[in-house]
């Protein structure tokens, strides 16, 4: 039997900088960005607010662009603070790189197994993809969707009842599949 579960965003994730004003780490984008014109040449930010003294952040995302370089439907998303364009750049390694930021998903995101779950099968095969790049424990996503506590998933896997072509340790963002024996 095959399932489908699905690793979905439910809200942006927090920005982990520090703040020149306050030292937090961590800063909410506020999904606005500033287009700033040089003759020909744009540049572009998004703006973040530190979560505790409320102090603006620009996180770069053009800089000194040629306007006729930049297509006109992302100009337009710039333009109207697309927030779905926030969360593309948000998730871009090279935004992220070049600002010097990491993102905390932490009760960012949701599991959706797509209802109750058929324990009864002998073997049950579970496909889970990512609807965006989120590092997440599989571990944790397996407790999570069938109900577990960790220890269990853990002795699973030890025991060889639980077993996928990737790493089950450490943190994922894409899309894997998992075997659970029972």
């Amino acid at each position: 039997m095959l399932e489908n579960w699905a690793v979905v965003p439910t809200c942006l994730p927090v920005i982990l900088r520090r703040c020149h004003a306050c030292a937090s780490e961590r800063f909410r984008a506020s999904g606005k960005f500033r287009v700033n014109a040089h003759h020909k040449l744009l540049d572009v930010w998004l703006l973040a607010l530190c979560t505790v003294c409320g102090d603006t952040t620009k996180l770069t995302v053009l800089e000194r662009m040629n306007v006729r370089s930049i297509r006109p439907e992302l100009l337009d998303r710039l333009h109207h603070n697309d927030p779905g364009l926030t969360a593309e750049l948000l998730q871009d390694p090279v935004v992220r790189r070049r600002n010097r930021i990491a993102l905390d998903w932490d009760n960012a995101w949701r599991l959706d197994t797509g209802g109750p779950d058929q324990l009864e099968d002998e073997a049950i095969e579970v496909s889970v993809r990512f609807a965006a790049r989120i590092p997440v424990q599989p571990a944790r996503l397996i407790a999570e969707g069938f109900g577990f506590p960790r220890a269990e998933v853990e002795r699973l896997i030890a025991e060889g009842n639980l077993v996928s072509a990737v790493r089950l340790s450490g943190k994922l963002s894409g899309d894997f599949t998992f075997t659970l024996k029972r």
